[in-house]
């Protein structure tokens, strides 16, 4: 009898100790989620999320940037169409790299954009 008492008192000591461990972990997410909304990183992240939702540019983008390391596995034809690619490049004007720099941190986000810039 008193060691069914005891299992009963040790199943229920279990759950109390689970119930206060978990809101424990409630509370230690909230604070930081908090601490994310009060620094903005976390409205940045949200921002970020929600426009990625509604379009296809991040995956264009990402296309866009791979098709060139693709193409310089296809023989000489590819890395030709690489080279002159990158030349031409070189002598587009300044506003219009400036507006492709724009597009692109749009559609990776600020927060991966500071990510490359940012060293740790």
């Amino acid at each position: 009898m008193f060691g069914t008492i005891g299992q009963i008192a040790s199943s229920i000591t279990s759950l109390a100790t689970s119930y206060i461990d978990g809101k424990a972990q409630v509370q230690k997410v909230n604070a930081e989620i908090k601490k994310k909304q009060l620094t903005g990183e976390l409205d940045l992240d949200l921002m970020s999320v929600s426009k990625q939702d509604s379009t296809y540019k991040d995956e264009f983008v990402t296309l866009v940037f791979v098709a060139p390391f693709i193409l310089c596995f296809c023989g000489d034809w590819g890395r030709t169409i690489v080279s002159e690619g990158f030349q031409a490049i070189q002598q587009a004007p300044d506003w219009y790299k400036y507006i492709v720099s724009g597009v692109v941190a749009s559609a990776i986000g600020m927060r991966g954009v500071s990510k490359f810039l940012v060293k740790k």
